[in-house]
């Protein structure tokens, strides 16, 4: 008679897998909780101690750690000398191992959790079993994910056994199981500890989608989710309209939300090829939806669209009079839903804003043989903590408008310069190799919008004085950079040339 161990947390559809195993002819040890599920069921169950002649000590922690369990599961059948050990030892093999981990991710999810609640959730017996089956997987079955029950007695009922082939996967998968497994548990203990640059880096995410393609038709992808999501993530969106998201339009769309989450007033950002060509912010919505527009007209044609307010229908009649490929947002008033979704091609998503502010993330970026791992750029910043370095000293006007473009080109690609008044950006450039053509972009962009009110904020220090001169030639009347190049000197001398105000943040914004 072959032998079964089942020992599982989760007890969805356990009972008839079970009873499918009971009736191939499996005997069936089990342990605990999951041994009265099945004891109510009517299935014919032995009792762990049964096998390893020791009772469960520890509340539990020790119960199937002993030779009786591993030896079953290690034995290879095809070695004499391991099979005489068994039958030497009264050794029963396992043939079959259903196993599912102590809820140790649900555990730590939870918001007051303590750190010794955390530690109970550690399991050690089942991931041991679980890599000792997996080891063995040319005679063991190793069953680890409930949505592989039905092929797994299917096999059995067919042919009395699973295949190699089948074993070999869910030998791989258990491994995956255990890494996945340990991997959240050292990132929980790590962040306990507060080491910020751990020798080893483990990291988990679980495969949300295997996507049509990547960046280009012939490039395969895939699109894997933190284990731990966060609410505020396109990955976390909710989608109520539009084909799947295609990977561009994924990076589109986080671009856009890390680029929103910057503004408190009603604004809107249109992102374009990870680059924002437009922000407005107004008193309302449909205000700050037409000031993203003026923005760049020709640009938002197909781009993805992030606003920080329920989407009204007046907001709505303007999206709809030209082509977007995404629209998202805290939500969608019900007149301005239906009007939207009657284009077949826009998605609409809905992001929970509420976490926007929640403490900063890491994240990874991947280079030829290893990853670069980076907190996220959220600084907060207050423009009275800057300092002037001019003659001519900014208006209040002029710092809120500075302050506007600060955030805006913080996500423009470098060298980024944005040329903005207080109420939207008048034209960005981003993205060359050297800053004075990204400024002559920018305020090619803005052309005649330029006035008393325009001012320009550099992502990083001028290395010259040629951009504020050029800024200065074209009526920009405030600017702010970080400063700190060894010719600042310069470019302060052309801003008090052209009476420019001029202040410097002693932080730069780079966005490669």
């Amino acid at each position: 008679m072959k032998r079964a161990l089942v020992s599982v947390s989760d007890k969805t559809n356990l009972v008839p897998f079970v009873q499918g195993l009971e009736k191939a002819g499996f005997e069936i040890v089990s342990t605990g909780g999951t041994k009265r599920v099945l004891d109510d069921a009517g299935v014919k169950t032995i009792s762990i101690e049964d096998v390893t002649h020791f009772p469960e000590i520890l509340d539990g922690r020790v119960k199937t750690l002993n030779p009786y369990v591993h030896g079953g599961l290690l034995a290879r059948r095809e070695v004499p000398e391991h099979m005489e050990t068994l039958k030497k030892l009264s050794i029963t093999p396992i043939d079959l191992v259903c196993v599912n981990l102590y809820p140790f991710k649900q555990t730590i999810e939870q918001p007051d959790v303590s750190l010794a609640d955390a530690i109970e959730n550690i399991d050690i017996g089942g991931p041991s079993m679980v890599r000792s089956a997996a080891k063995n997987y040319r005679d063991v079955t190793i069953v680890v994910d409930i949505n592989d029950y039905d092929q797994v007695l299917h096999e059995i009922q067919e042919n009395g056994n699973t295949t190699l082939e089948t074993r070999t996967k869910l030998g791989a998968k258990a491994f995956r199981t255990t890494a996945a497994y340990d991997a959240l548990i050292s990132q929980y203990l790590t962040k306990q500890e507060g080491l910020a640059d751990p020798e080893k880096l483990t990291l988990t995410y679980d495969l949300k989608e295997t996507m049509r393609y990547g960046e280009n038709s012939y490039q395969q992808a895939w699109l894997y989710q933190d284990a731990m999501p966060k609410a505020y993530s396109i990955l976390s969106a909710q989608q109520l309209h539009g084909k799947k998201l295609s990977y561009n339009n994924i990076k589109d769309a986080d671009e856009a939300l890390r680029c929103i989450r910057e503004f408190d007033r009603p604004t809107v950002v249109a992102m374009k090829h990870m680059n924002p060509c437009g922000i407005g912010q107004g008193d309302t919505l449909e205000q700050a939806w037409d000031r993203a527009y003026e923005a760049d007209p020709v640009s938002i044609f197909g781009g993805v669209i992030a606003l920080n307010r329920q989407v009204d229908l007046a907001t709505a009649e303007k999206m709809h009079k030209i082509f977007l490929e995404i629209v998202v947002a805290p939500g969608f008033d019900d007149d301005a839903y239906e009007l939207l979704a009657k284009k077949k091609n826009i998605r609409l998503l809905t992001v929970d804003f509420t976490e926007k502010d929640e403490q900063p993330r890491r994240e990874v970026v991947s280079v030829m043989g290893g990853l670069l791992m980076q907190d996220q750029d959220t600084l907060d910043e207050d423009y009275h903590d800057w300092k002037c370095v001019t003659d001519v000293q900014p208006t209040e006007e002029q710092l809120k408008a500075l302050m506007f473009a600060w955030k805006a080109v913080k996500h423009a690609k470098s060298n980024a310069i944005v040329v903005a008044n207080n109420d939207r950006t008048l034209g960005v450039g981003e993205g060359q190799p050297n800053r004075i053509d990204s400024l002559k972009i920018a305020v090619h962009h803005a052309g005649d919008n330029i006035d008393d009110h325009t001012v320009m904020a550099s992502d990083a220090f001028f290395p010259f004085g040629d951009c504020v001169e050029f800024a200065g030639q074209h009526g920009i009347k405030a600017v702010v950079q970080p400063g700190g190049s060894i010719r600042d000197q310069e470019s302060i001398d052309m801003a008090n040339k052209y009476g420019i105000a001029m202040v410097t943040t002693g932080v730069r914004h780079f966005r490669h």
